[in-house]
């Protein structure tokens, strides 16, 4: 319980991550290029740096929680970054989502340095990092992965090692996937009951006792029915998840017709304004094509 961790991305999933990294017993130093986050874990019994440099300078771990691929890559790689700063021997977990190649590319980089790299995406949302209840997909050295079973333990309910370095970036891009087509299926299974003037509630209800309940009905369904789509997952990193998945499909020689699909409806929603949105918005799109009110209480009834 003694190691000193740093967290680079005090966002929407970090920042929660780093308080129940606190709550766990750790020393957490925090940087976000948004200073005020930083002072929100300081709040929460972290520490706050004003640079990654001094962010990492003490650590043991370093978790990183930034949007994209470049951004990881300025984070590991830059003046100030985790390369030129880190104490050799210390393990770099990525729970970014990013390319499966660049994960590899950057753990070899890190590796190189003396760092003992991870690749461990998250899932389970916002929500999901608060409760401390995240699925983390590993890739890395058996050995690096089990020494961290107790930081894992402090932010997730599911870890599984899934292979080496960038495996668990090929999961997390399976994950979004899926994600994604549930949320566009029951989208369009919402638009139905509703066009039919269905109890939509109890619709929801009844559908997930069944086979098409799901984690995504669960904690979508409501968010549609009431037109309530704050992000907890924005949709324009959704959208860059989804290049995720098709690039690495068309490398792989995989046909995936439904993640393509799919995609290309998340991309005409961030086009139309509607990035900020949870990903969960992707239900704005269906109503507009399908003529809606925007109405909940206005079903158009079938003749």
């Amino acid at each position: 319980m003694s190691k000193n961790i740093a967290v680079i991305g005090l966002g929407i999933m970090g920042l929660p991550m780093a308080e129940n990294l606190v709550g766990a017993g750790y020393s957490v130093t925090g940087y976000n290029r948004s200073p005020e986050k930083a002072t929100a874990l300081a709040a929460a019994g972290g520490t706050a740096a004003d640079s990654i440099a001094k962010a990492v300078a003490h650590a043991d771990v370093i978790i990183t929680m930034v949007p994209d691929s470049p951004d990881v890559e300025a984070v590991l790689t830059g003046e100030d970054g985790i390369l030129a700063h880190a104490r050799a021997g210390a393990t770099w977990i990525d729970a970014s989502t990013i390319r499966p190649d660049t994960a590899i590319t950057l753990a070899q980089q890190a590796r190189e340095a003396g760092l003992k790299p991870l690749d461990a995406p998250v899932s389970g949302g916002e929500q999901g990092a608060i409760d401390g209840a995240l699925s983390i997909m590993v890739g890395g050295e058996q050995a690096d992965f089990d020494a961290m079973a107790d930081v894992f333990d402090a932010v997730g309910k599911t870890i599984v090692r899934v292979g080496p370095s960038g495996s668990g970036q090929t999961v997390k891009a399976a994950n979004q996937l899926i994600v994604a087509v549930n949320i566009q299926a029951l989208s369009e299974a919402v638009a139905f009951v509703e066009a039919y003037g269905v109890d939509t509630k109890a619709a929801l209800q009844v559908l997930g006792g069944g086979l098409a309940g799901s984690k995504v009905l669960d904690q979508k369904g409501q968010k549609m029915l009431d037109r309530s789509f704050e992000p907890g997952f924005r949709l324009e990193l959704h959208h860059k998840d989804m290049g995720i998945v098709t690039s690495a499909a068309r490398e792989a020689g995989v046909a995936t017709p439904l993640a393509a699909s799919v995609a290309q409806l998340v991309a005409a929603t961030v086009r139309q304004g509607g990035g900020h949105l949870d990903h969960s918005g992707l239900f704005t799109l269906v109503e507009q094509l399908s003529g809606g009110s925007g109405s909940a209480g206005t079903p158009r009834n079938a003749a």
